[in-house]
């Protein structure tokens, strides 16, 4: 995210602002801008009298402000991180009066996760004037693989677009949770190494051949062979490949292949930009939409919602496995 690089370029320049308040739904940004200010701005020796961590949960705003009025001792700046910040959600409105005249040696941090203040009130208007006031926005999944992408880049590494997907698909967009994986996988692999769905197999333990990418490929492709191999794989493996998964990234693959339909251009670059899906990965949806008609895929959904429905209980109280066959028949019939 740019914003976040111009956040940390500032800080690299020592170019700091009394206050960061940095909220929204995504914790990987907040977090990652926090680690850095925590780790980068104080020498080691100028840590142990001037930089203090706070919870949210154990302290007031008032508190916060009395701490954060106080000079540096033998340094130029003394920074406070109020972490859990969201549990002063209640009171955060009283923080206006030192936003609106903050201590100038003093970095003082808010992680004000999964929550955002009112944009209305003054406290945002303040910390608009005074400080760097974030928002931490979530990515869409489309969106996850080339972030993936460009993070691995930033490492020294390339990913194969297929792997990239395998990752979100198991790892949702938490991007807090994929990047610790790649780390991992940076910490045992030469540099400049592509990541493939193999090394992601051996390494992360998620399987490149029997997993929900390739069933909505193998369904798309109306190989039902393989796509029984895969559903008998889930339904021997319940606990790793719940149906509560499967059924909306396939509602979802069979929403697209809809939309398809609906296109008037099937230029692969149009296509891609229309579904909002790698360029990749386009050739499946082409292919799925001549294997299925707009009118077969309409009665797919239509399957889908009612399996969905019986996966929560609803008219039904069947086993995996017995949906998952149910499902294939009346894909392929």
């Amino acid at each position: 995210m740019d914003e976040v690089k111009k956040i940390i370029g500032d800080i690299k320049k020592r170019e700091f602002k009394p206050i960061y308040f940095l909220m929204g739904d995504e914790p990987y940004y907040i977090d990652n801008i926090a680690s850095y200010i925590e780790n980068n701005v104080l020498s080691e020796e100028e840590k142990g009298f001037n930089q203090t961590i706070l919870y949210g949960r154990d302290v007031s705003i008032d508190d916060i402000a009395s701490s954060a009025k106080r000079f540096p001792m033998m340094a130029d700046y003394q920074v406070i991180i109020v972490k859990e910040a969201q549990d002063l959600s209640r009171s955060i409105e009283k923080l206006v009066s030192y936003a609106e005249n903050p201590q100038p040696t003093t970095i003082l941090v808010f992680c004000y996760k999964y929550k955002k203040i009112d944009k209305r009130k003054k406290l945002y208007k303040a910390l608009k004037k005074t400080g760097i006031l974030f928002e931490s926005k979530p990515l869409y999944e489309n969106q996850v693989p080339d972030w993936i992408k460009k993070n691995l880049h930033s490492k020294g590494y390339t990913i194969s677009p297929k792997a990239a997907h395998l990752l979100v698909e198991f790892l949702g967009t938490d991007l807090g949770k994929i990047n610790n994986e790649l780390e991992k996988l940076a910490l045992i692999l030469p540099k400049n190494t592509q990541i493939t769905p193999n090394i992601i197999e051996e390494n992360i333990g998620i399987s490149k051949d029997f997993n929900n990418f390739e069933l909505q490929k193998a369904l798309g492709a109306k190989d039902f062979q393989k796509a029984y191999r895969i559903t008998n794989y889930f339904a021997q493996n319940p606990k790793d490949n719940s149906i509560l998964v499967t059924i909306p990234i396939l509602f979802r693959y069979f929403s697209l292949v809809l939309q398809y339909h609906g296109l008037r251009d099937h230029n692969p670059k149009s296509v891609a930009s229309a579904l909002g899906v790698n360029p990749f990965f386009v050739n499946d949806y082409s292919t799925a939409a001549k294997n299925y008609p707009m009118k077969k895929v309409s009665k797919i959904i239509e399957v889908l919602r009612d399996i969905d429905a019986k996966s929560k209980g609803v008219g039904a109280n069947l086993p995996q496995a017995e949906l998952l066959k149910e499902l294939l028949i009346k894909v392929s019939a």
